[in-house]
């Protein structure tokens, strides 16, 4: 690749932690995004909740219109900054495919039933890169490179910053912090990517979704573009269009030849006021009381239902049937059977789990 950054990240600096032939046509990079896009969890970002689940209007996001969104903003960045687009591609893609049913409520129902269990934190993120190093091709794992694992790990765009500086690392150092994020809350959120190209999908993350919620909640009658405070309009726009445009140009013009990701203290702070604009008036409205608890229901319900039939081996479970028939020997001898149930029900689709629901338990 040519006229790449002396910051980018070079194809000839992947790393992969199993050694396998290089590919004639493809770039190391490239050759994850394909790895990617092919696999079974991503198939499922189609019928995943995004911020609202059960609703019946077709032009309100799903979490693969939001990966793709994230994908295309990063691009754009990376290309002004000329960084590794494949690297930005690949990461980009990959970064949710650990999303449980139902978004974020969804992950902290999961959570508390992990940590109720024994099996630590369980964070999005992280999932996602058990579910490529570890899960995928039924238990062996797809070989994606360091890069885009690290990438993926420390994307989380739920805290955002007004720089992003890249972090080196060894393998060991990568694998050291997905081991202990199980464990270590606060190593969750002090997360920062080996590369540039890993820094530029984070804040992506965030204008992916900060503007685009509010078209959805316009949509959906939850709130009207009147509610945004007047300063955040003027400083980012009223449109998810404007909102885009605008963070995108003042990220590329604050980082363009640095070896960070810089945004402007006028931007930042408004994209700081428009974050909590969004939890007070769109989150915290996303579904009701009775949605909450249905939720909860269902993945408890579930996961003592699952668990109690490995215990049993009860061949004839959904689990079995669906999940752990095909798993490989390695995979189901050295997971525990909480995390089997934790990792079938995190890989669920929304429609799916409640099908499971119904026929599992309420019949």
């Amino acid at each position: 690749m040519k006229n790449l950054s002396k910051y980018a990240c070079l194809n000839e600096s992947a790393f992969r932690l199993k050694k396998e032939e290089e590919d004639k046509y493809r770039t190391p990079f490239f050759r994850d995004i394909d790895r990617i896009i092919y696999s079974m969890s991503y198939l499922r970002y189609a019928d995943k909740t995004q911020v609202f689940s059960f609703n019946e209007n077709d032009h309100i996001s799903k979490r693969m219109i939001h990966v793709q969104l994230v994908s295309k903003i990063a691009r754009t960045i990376g290309r002004n900054l000329n960084l590794n687009e494949d690297l930005i591609e690949a990461a980009a893609l990959g970064h949710d495919l650990g999303h449980v049913p139902f978004g974020h409520v969804g992950e902290s129902i999961l959570n508390k039933i992990s940590l109720e269990n024994n099996e630590g934190f369980f964070n999005h993120n992280i999932e996602s890169v058990r579910i490529l190093m570890f899960l995928e091709q039924n238990g062996v794992g797809r070989n994606i490179t360091l890069q885009v694992l690290d990438a993926i790990m420390c994307h989380n765009g739920e805290f955002p910053e007004n720089e992003y500086y890249p972090q080196e690392k060894t393998v060991e150092e990568f694998l050291a912090e997905y081991y202990d994020s199980y464990n270590n809350l606060k190593l969750i959120k002090s997360l920062r990517p080996m590369t540039l190209e890993g820094c530029v999908v984070r804040i992506s993350d965030i204008i992916a979704y900060i503007g685009k919620d509010i078209e959805d909640a316009i949509c959906l009658g939850i709130i009207n573009k009147e509610q945004i405070p007047q300063s955040i309009k003027e400083t980012l726009g009223t449109s998810n269009r404007e909102i885009i445009n605008t963070i995108v140009s003042d990220v590329i013009e604050n980082s363009r030849d640095k070896s960070y990701i810089k945004l402007s203290k006028n931007i930042y702070g408004a994209i700081l006021d428009l974050k909590k604009f969004n939890y007070e008036n769109i989150y915290l409205k996303a579904n009701t009381e009775e949605d909450l608890k249905y939720y909860e229901a269902m993945f408890r319900s579930l996961f003592n239902r699952y668990l109690l039939d490995i215990k049993k081996n009860n061949k004839e479970s959904t689990i079995h049937k669906t999940f752990l028939y095909n798993m490989s020997d390695k995979y189901l001898s050295e997971t525990t059977p909480a995390r089997k149930v934790i990792d079938f029900l995190a890989g669920m689709t929304d429609d799916y789990m409640e099908k499971c629901y119904k026929e599992d338990v309420v019949e």
